[in-house]
């Protein structure tokens, strides 16, 4: 019997976004053999946001048609810079 262990990437991380500090918390999942990250943070009102973040060219974007506030799109360079640290980290 073959048991395929893997290990759970996941990570909490303090981005400015939107003229403040919030908290983004980012899980790494494999789709279809494809690696993505689940994020989620908190609007100014309490209400969740989900989104994925995907690896294209070496780089982590958006996932496209995603509805998403300005302050969270503007900012996916950051995200990207975060995923790759959380990733060394772990």
């Amino acid at each position: 019997m073959h048991i395929n262990f893997s290990k759970i990437v996941h990570f909490t991380r303090l981005i400015k976004a939107g003229g403040r500090l919030r908290e983004f918390n980012f899980r790494k999942v494999t789709v279809d053999g494809e690696e993505i990250f689940n994020a989620d943070t908190v609007d100014d009102r309490g209400n969740r946001i989900l989104f994925r973040m995907q690896k294209k060219d070496g780089k982590w974007i958006l996932s496209p048609l995603q509805i998403l506030p300005q302050w969270i799109t503007e900012n996916e360079d950051k995200f990207n810079s975060e995923i790759e640290i959380g990733i060394e980290e772990n």
